[in-house]
């Protein structure tokens, strides 16, 4: 096979006026989920395609799914977990289906019901819906789905993270059986397996990362660090890196207090969480895509349609509750081929959270410092303290035994290893 940089969009069965199209956005080169995932779609068989986020998959099944429907009869139903990733791969339809007069229509919780009534009775071709509010349309019988011949699982593990089995269930029983499925997730839990085996035929299983990795080209760094002291790092790595940032917080409480403090110090910020109502939130996510905010602080389940090339740091203020969140979270940096930077927080008390993240992605997390920051604030690793807080540390007063963090001796660390990050000799 061909070095992926001599892949082209020809050659995969695209037709002429979609490749005029693609080379007029000047997409010239396909990424290899698109590479491996377009063949198969185009001849209308079942596909699994396990890719992180950033990796082009929205492209990959919309330019089969808009080039099938604008020469046959047909619907397609798209099923994503958030209204932003909605939004986001609306987007990317209209782009290339305006040109062939393929419709499509946003089914969202937050959006005025009457409007989307309007909307499906316009006979959309493309319905891109989260699922409690398309099970809301099912109800009301307002959802025109007896013909739909293609359905797309996008971002599979975090519908099912967030509670929607039995509304995908729902739906997929007054869909007719007839029809093409594809499904696009970073992780591959058990309960996806099933879906599989339950609504696929012989789906083809195509992978560009082993599953639950973390994206190539990010710099990963995590500070063991005490609880209040997070917004004093926090604002020393703001003054650090220059660019835009954005912060993970567990909770929306904890989103709005970051948020407060970052307006404190002087940046400009806005925030995404549930709280927040859908205006709200396209204009935080417009805002930060323009600079008009230089950060962004958002909680995991507002975050999955954040799509923005130039994210310079991810920062993870909270570690996440669920390992596989991780993936997702550092994914938002290092997009479209980019070098991105992600760096967690943790406490002396995460070092269980810590392990399941290493476990999903199958690497050592390396343990930082910074020059500017008081080392009374971060844990000795030679301390009681930090003590079996690693899965790197041997035990029986070993101490650490990070090589990529920390020099030979006990507890001094080693700066040569971390020479971008430290401004001073």
């Amino acid at each position: 096979m061909q070095n992926q940089q001599n892949h082209s969009f020809d050659g995969l069965g695209i037709s002429p006026k979609m490749l005029e199209i693609l080379y007029r956005m000047r997409f010239t080169v396909p990424t290899p989920i698109q590479y491996k995932a377009i063949p198969i779609a185009i001849e209308e068989k079942d596909l699994i395609g396990v890719a992180q986020t950033g990796t082009g998959k929205t492209l990959a099944f919309a330019v089969p799914i808009v080039q099938r429907l604008s020469q046959k009869k047909g619907r397609c139903l798209i099923l994503v977990p958030t209204r932003e990733l909605a939004l986001q791969v609306d987007g990317e339809f209209r782009k290339i289906g305006s040109s062939f007069g393929v419709k499509t229509s946003v089914v969202i919780g937050g959006a005025p019901m009457n409007i989307q009534l309007n909307e499906l009775r316009r006979n959309p071709r493309v319905i891109i819906a989260t699922p409690g509010r398309l099970v809301d349309h099912i109800n009301r019988r307002t959802a025109p789905l007896y013909d739909v011949d293609i359905l797309v699982l996008d971002e599979a593990d975090r519908m099912l993270d967030m509670g929607f089995l039995p509304d995908i269930e729902r739906i997929v029983n007054v869909i007719p059986k007839k029809r093409q499925t594809m499904l696009f997730s970073a992780t591959i839990p058990k309960e996806i397996i099933k879906i599989a085996a339950s609504h696929m035929k012989l789906p083809i299983h195509i992978e560009v990362a082993p599953s639950g990795t973390a994206p190539e080209r990010i710099v990963q760094e995590l500070f063991i660090v005490k609880k209040d002291a997070k917004n004093t790092l926090l604002a020393k790595l703001l003054m650090q890196y220059k660019g835009s940032v954005l912060i993970f917080s567990r909770t929306k409480i904890g989103a709005k207090k970051i948020t407060r403090y970052i307006k404190t110090i002087g940046h400009t910020v806005s925030e995404i969480h549930s709280d927040k109502s859908l205006g709200q939130r396209k204009e935080a996510l417009a805002g930060f895509k323009t600079g008009r905010y230089r950060v962004l602080v958002a909680t995991d389940i507002a975050a999955r349609g954040i799509d923005v090339i130039g994210i310079e740091l991810v920062i993870n203020y909270d570690i996440p509750d669920d390992a596989e969140n991780y993936v997702h979270r550092i994914g938002r940096t290092g997009r479209a081929g980019h070098e991105g930077r992600a760096i967690s927080f943790a406490t002396p008390e995460q070092s269980i959270g810590v392990r399941n993240i290493e476990k999903i992605i199958k690497t050592s997390l390396p343990v930082s410092g910074h020059p500017d920051f008081p080392k009374e604030h971060f844990i000795n690793p030679s301390s009681k303290q930090a003590k079996g807080y690693h899965p790197g540390y041997k035990g029986k007063g070993k101490g650490f035994s990070r090589k990529n963090a920390y020099s030979g001796q006990k507890g001094k660390f080693s700066r040569d290893k971390y020479k971008p990050h430290f401004k001073g000799k």
